[in-house]
C-alpha cells in the first residue's frame, strides 16, 4: 500500500504561541511528527511515501530531502497550497493507481490502533475507509454520520454525531475523479471533498479508533505526549 502525507500547512497558530520548529518537525516524545508517521508506514510495508510540504520552510524541505536520500520510497513535493485539499490534488498527480492511505502531518494516535485500521482497509472491498474517533478536541470538528453498520452518510460541520473525522484517509484511484471535480468547480478544503464522495456515491465506511488527535495549539504537544503514554 501507499502512504501520503498532507505537510503543506503554514502551522500558524503553533508559531504564534512560541513553538519556534514548523509543524511537521515537532516533536512528540523525541520524535518529528513527519519522522514518527514514517517511520510507522514503514513498519506496515510502504511501497511509497508521498510527501507534500509548502515553499516557505527550508528546515522542513531540508529535512525531507535528508530522508529521501536514506530511503527512496519517499517523494516530495514542494509547493504551497491554499487548502489540503489542493495538496491531496498535488499528490493525486504522482501516485498512481491503487489503494493509499492519507494523513495530516499532525495527527496523533495509537500504533497498534493503525496498524488494525491499514489491514482492515486493504481487505476492504469499499471505496474508501476514514478513520474516526469519538475523542473530540477540536475547535472545528468534522462529524461523521452513518448508519448501523458503519457507512459513512454525511460529513457535517454543526449537527453533533458520534464520530468526528481522525485526518487519516484510505482511499483508491476511485477519488480521482472526484478530487478532480472538486478542483475545477473551485471548491477547497479537504472536508468539502469528503462530502463530494458522498454525493458521487461512493461507498465509505468508518473505522473507529481508540482515539485521535491533532497537534493545532502547543498544548496539544503535551496532551500527545501524555496519550502515547499510556499506550
Amino acid at each position: 500500500m501507499k502512504f501520503a502525507i498532507l505537510a503543506a500547512g503554514e502551522g500558524s497558530r503553533l508559531a504564534q504561541e512560541g513553538v519556534e520548529l514548523p509543524k511537521p518537525l515537532v516533536k512528540i516524545q523525541g520524535e518529528a511528527m513527519i519522522d514518527r508517521l514514517i517511520r510507522i508506514f514503514n513498519d506496515c510495508g510502504a511501497e511509497g511515501i508521498y510527501i507534500i510540504t509548502n515553499n516557505l520552510t527550508p528546515l522542513t524541505q531540508n529535512h525531507l530531502r535528508e530522508l529521501q536520500e536514506a530511503d527512496p520510497k519517499i517523494h516530495i513535493i514542494i509547493k504551497t497550497t491554499p487548502s489540503s485539499m489542493h495538496s491531496f490534488y498535488e499528490l493525486r498527480q504522482i501516485m498512481g493507481d491503487g489503494k493509499f492511505c492519507l494523513t495530516t502531518v499532525d495527527t496523533i494516535f495509537r500504533e497498534d490502533d493503525f496498524r488494525q485500521y491499514i489491514a482492515a482497509w486493504a481487505a476492504s472491498t469499499d471505496d474508501g475507509m476514514m478513520a474516526v474517533t469519538d475523542y473530540i478536541d477540536d475547535e472545528k470538528p468534522l462529524y461523521i454520520a452513518t448508519d448501523p453498520d458503519l457507512r459513512i452518510t454525511a460529513f457535517l460541520d454543526s449537527e453533533p454525531q458520534p464520530y468526528i473525522s481522525g485526518g487519516i484517509y484510505g482511499l483508491d484511484e476511485r477519488s480521482f475523479p472526484v478530487i478532480d471535480k472538486c478542483i475545477s468547480e473551485g471548491q477547497s478544503r479537504m472536508r468539502n471533498f469528503q462530502r463530494q464522495l458522498v454525493k458521487d456515491g461512493l461507498r465509505l465506511k468508518a473505522y473507529p479508533f481508540s482515539k485521535i488527535l491533532d497537534v493545532d495549539h502547543a498544548s496539544d504537544i503535551k496532551k500527545a505526549e501524555a496519550f502515547l503514554a499510556t499506550t
